[in-house]
């Protein structure tokens, strides 16, 4: 197993180490890095890259409560700054994840988040009931209330206050904490984190892809089966450190993990100053199956370099435009100016 440590060297021949603990509501993970939902399978397609227990968490594809087919092909489409997708959610349901994809995931050693999602508020309910008996190292449930490329769907959950705390309410029977996953598609991602955390849920995940829709101007069709989908990538990746800085602001005991655009430790090192208390990788992933620990071992070479003893010291350090580079306390433990 990789260590949760990592040492530093200094010139003066001394050493410490990177402490990568830290703790996203009442869950604690020995390292911020995790995977994110729908870009990493079930996790053990990733197993065979590196070991799975070395990084927080993985997050696994969003289940509901019975098996769904999601949308037709194509459901991928590459662009600029990022990636279209439109899979529509397709999963085997909660039941025969449990009897198939969990056991051989957590031989490996990896600490799980499940996801959840359903196209009713009784189908939320349903799949969060039947993750109750879960083992325990399925350590949460992210309810995925913003999926944007689901066909058919006439609303995205997070879209609404009281939709979001509904879903948040009905999820409770899971016997776990729970992350709200939101969009940034929305006026106030604030409002809306406000209804999730009232409702119950301990932790917000943002952002979830963003609405997108690409046309090939040969054939003047979309690109994608079923039309518009979520775009995910570097694109949205200053949505998502706003949304976190927003939301650390409003919720400072809040559990918040950013996600959106991570490929690099720094991007994991800007949604940390934000205010993230961890991150997920997710469109990285596709292009290196090893990006969740590659980013985290750039998260750990950035604190080396930077004099950092301990990641969560990182956590919502962002100061205000135009103030100083250092508060005088930071020139007291660190010296200098």
């Amino acid at each position: 197993m990789r260590s949760w440590w990592s040492r530093i060297n200094h010139a003066d021949g001394g050493d410490r180490f990177v402490d990568l603990a830290t703790t996203v509501g009442s869950v604690s993970l020995p390292h911020p890095v995790l995977t994110a939902s729908g870009t990493a399978g079930y996790g053990t397609e990733l197993a065979s890259y590196f070991d799975l227990s070395s990084i927080g968490a993985v997050v696994v594809k969003s289940l509901s409560a019975d098996a769904w087919d999601g949308n037709p092909a194509p459901r991928l489409h590459p662009v600029e700054a990022g990636m279209l997708n439109s899979v529509g959610l397709q999963n085997p349901g909660v039941d025969a994840w449990l009897e198939h994809q969990l056991p051989p995931l957590l031989a490996t050693g990896a600490r799980v988040v499940a996801s959840i999602w359903g196209l009713t508020l009784s189908a939320y309910e349903r799949a969060a009931r039947l993750l109750a008996d879960a083992p325990a190292a399925v350590l949460a449930v992210e309810v995925n209330l913003s999926c944007p490329n689901l066909e058919g769907a006439r609303h995205v959950f997070a879209h609404s206050q009281t939709a979001t705390a509904e879903v948040i309410e009905a999820t409770a029977v899971c016997g776990r904490p729970r992350w709200a996953k939101l969009s940034g598609d929305v006026p106030s991602v604030v409002e809306i984190a406000g209804a999730a955390l009232a409702a119950g849920a301990e932790t917000l995940t943002l952002v979830n892809t963003v609405r997108g829709l690409a046309i090939d101007p040969e054939t003047r069709r979309p690109r994608l089966g079923a039309g518009s989908g979520g775009l995910s990538g570097a694109a949205i990746r200053p949505v998502a450190v706003r949304a976190v800085h927003e939301c650390r602001q409003a919720f400072p005991d809040a559990g918040i993990v950013g996600v959106g655009g991570v490929s690099e430790g720094v991007h994991a090192v800007e949604l940390l100053v934000a205010g993230a208390d961890a991150v997920e990788v997710g469109t990285a992933t596709f292009a290196d199956p090893r990006a969740a620990m590659r980013v985290g071992d750039e998260v750990v070479a950035w604190c080396r370099s930077h004099d950092v003893a301990r990641v969560v010291d990182l956590v919502g350090t962002v100061r205000a435009a135009g103030s100083p580079a250092r508060t005088d306390t930071e020139r007291h433990l660190h010296g200098g100016a």
